[in-house]
């Protein structure tokens, strides 16, 4: 009787990981680095819209108990 062969665990890629591997199939890489940035600049858009609006909220509150 043989004994087994070892069983080698591959990791599964994350959808992440899959998504950049076909983007790199398929733009060179400055249109990659571009999209990146582009990215990078909606989340910072989002996150000075979201600090905005907190602080005409306490601006708000802190009109409403001055008058």
């Amino acid at each position: 009787m043989q004994a087994a062969p070892p069983v080698r665990a591959t990791a599964i890629p994350s959808f992440t990981d899959a998504l950049r591997a076909v983007e790199s199939l398929l733009m060179s890489g400055g249109q990659r680095t571009a999209r990146r940035n582009a990215w990078t600049s909606v989340l910072e858009d989002r996150r000075r819209a979201k600090d905005r609006v907190e602080a005409e909220r306490v601006l708000d509150q802190a009109a409403t108990l001055t008058s």
